[in-house]
C-alpha cells in the first residue's frame, strides 16, 4: 500500500481509502501482490546486512575505540550499501509489480515474467533503477543504528546492576527492551530519511520521465509540493517499526546463542 500511495497517478487518498478502493476494484489477492520477491528478497538481504555490518564493526572495533559512533556509523553505512547494490534487483521487480496492476487496469504478470519483461526493454540496467536513492536511503540505516546501539547500551547500564549485561544474558525483559529500543530508533530513522523512499519508487516505475536522483527530487518538489516527499509514509510506518522490532531483538538472541555455543 505504500508503495501505491507513493505513486502520483492518480493522487492516492488515505490509509483506509487506499485499502477500500483496492479490494473493491482488484480483489483481496491485489494486497499481496510483490510478495514473492518480497519473501525471496527478506533473506538474503538481512543475511548480506547483518553479516556486513557485524564483520565490518569487529574489524573496526580492532582499529578504533571500540563500540563507538564512529564504528557504528562506518559499518552501518557499509552494510546498508552492500546489501542495497547486491538486492536492488529484487525490489524493483516488487515495486513494479506492485504498480503494474493499477498501471494496466488488470492483473499483473508474476515475478519471472517481469523481471524477463526489464531485462528484455531495459537490459541489466535495468533492474539497479532506484539504486542511486537506496544508497541515499543509507542515512536511514546510520540513523537507525547510531540510535539503536545507543539506546541498548542505556538499556545495559539500567540493568548492570539487577541482572548480567544485555550481550551475556538476554532474558525475557532484555529482549522486549531491545524491541522498544529497535522500535524508537527506527521511528525516527524512518520520519527523518522518509523522502528517499518517495525518489526510489518513482525512479523504479516503467517507463518513468524520473532519471535521476537530483532530477526526480526537483520534480516532485516543484509538481507536487515538499508534503509529496512524504506521502505514504504511514503506511512505510506501519509495516516497518513491528518488522525492525522483531528482526532486531531476534538478531540480538540469535548472536547470543550462537556465541554461547562456541
Amino acid at each position: 500500500m505504500s508503495v501505491r500511495m507513493i505513486n502520483p497517478t492518480p493522487p492516492s487518498p488515505g490509509v483506509l481509502k487506499l485499502l477500500r478502493a483496492i479490494l473493491e476494484k482488484e480483489g483481496l489477492r491485489s494486497l499481496f501482490r510483490g510478495l514473492g520477491p518480497n519473501l525471496a528478497g527478506v533473506a538474503p538481504s538481512r543475511a548480506i546486512y547483518f553479516a556486513a555490518y557485524s564483520g565490518i564493526k569487529e574489524r573496526l572495533n580492532a582499529i578504533l575505540v571500540p563500540e563507538s559512533k564512529k564504528v557504528h556509523i562506518l559499518a552501518a553505512a557499509f552494510a546498508g550499501m552492500s546489501s542495497a547494490t547486491l538486492t536492488n534487483p529484487i525490489w524493483l521487480v516488487k515495486t513494479r509489480m506492485q504498480l503494474e496492476a493499477r498501471a494496466k487496469r488488470e492483473m499483473a504478470s508474476n515475478a519471472l515474467q517481469c523481471a524477463m519483461h526489464v531485462y528484455r526493454t531495459e537490459g541489466l540496467r535495468g533492474f539497479y533503477r532506484g539504486v542511486t536513492a537506496s544508497y541515499a536511503g543509507v542515512s536511514e540505516t546510520i540513523i537507525h543504528f547510531v540510535m539503536y546501539e545507543a539506546l541498548k547500551q542505556e538499556l545495559r547500564n539500567s540493568h548492570h546492576s539487577h541482572s548480567p549485561p544485555l550481550t551475556h544474558s538476554p532474558n525475557n525483559y532484555d529482549f522486549f527492551g531491545l524491541m522498544g529500543a529497535a522500535a524508537v530508533s527506527k521511528t525516527c530513522a524512518t520520519c527523518i530519511a522518509y523522502p528517499h523512499e518517495v525518489i526510489r519508487t518513482r525512479l523504479r516505475e516503467e517507463g518513468s520521465r524520473y532519471r535521476s536522483f537530483i532530477q526526480t527530487l526537483q520534480l516532485v518538489v516543484h509538481e507536487e509540493g515538499p508534503s509529496a516527499l512524504y506521502r505514504g509514509l504511514l503506511a512505510h510506518l506501519i509495516r516497518q517499526i513491528p518488522n525492525a522490532a522483531i528482526m532486531m531483538a531476534t538478531y540480538e538472541v540469535i548472536v547470543h546463542l550462537a556465541s554461547s555455543t562456541l
